[in-house]
């Protein structure tokens, strides 16, 4: 797990497939979100993980709460990467995100 360079105040964590399963597993106030497009969501999405791409988060910002653990994944990593530098610059301390993305995890995937 490495922290990025975001500055002292932020929390930001890059997690691996285990890690970020296990935060959130281990997370009673988590929200896990998809960053990707609709139709990228659709094709597969972890389960339980909201949608708000990365287009749209700054227009979406009152959806996710600052007191929560907020867990961000996307196809490879860049665009969680970028979510995460968006929202720590909003305020939000609790924020890590999926090293590989949705590419490297090797879990149940939902559909829509």
């Amino acid at each position: 797990m490495s922290r990025l360079g975001f500055g002292k105040s932020a929390s930001v964590r890059t997690l691996k497939p285990a890690e970020f399963r296990n935060e959130m597993d281990r997370s009673k106030t988590k929200l896990v979100i998809d960053v990707r497009e609709p139709d990228e969501y659709k094709s597969g999405f972890i389960q339980g993980a909201k949608n708000i791409p990365l287009s749209q988060l700054e227009q979406r910002l009152g959806e996710i709460p600052k007191d929560r653990d907020v867990l961000l994944y996307c196809r490879s990593g860049m665009r969680s990467k970028s979510a995460a530098r968006i929202l720590s610059k909003h305020g939000y301390t609790r924020l890590a995100h999926l090293q590989g993305g949705v590419s490297s995890w090797d879990g149940k995937l939902g559909r829509r």
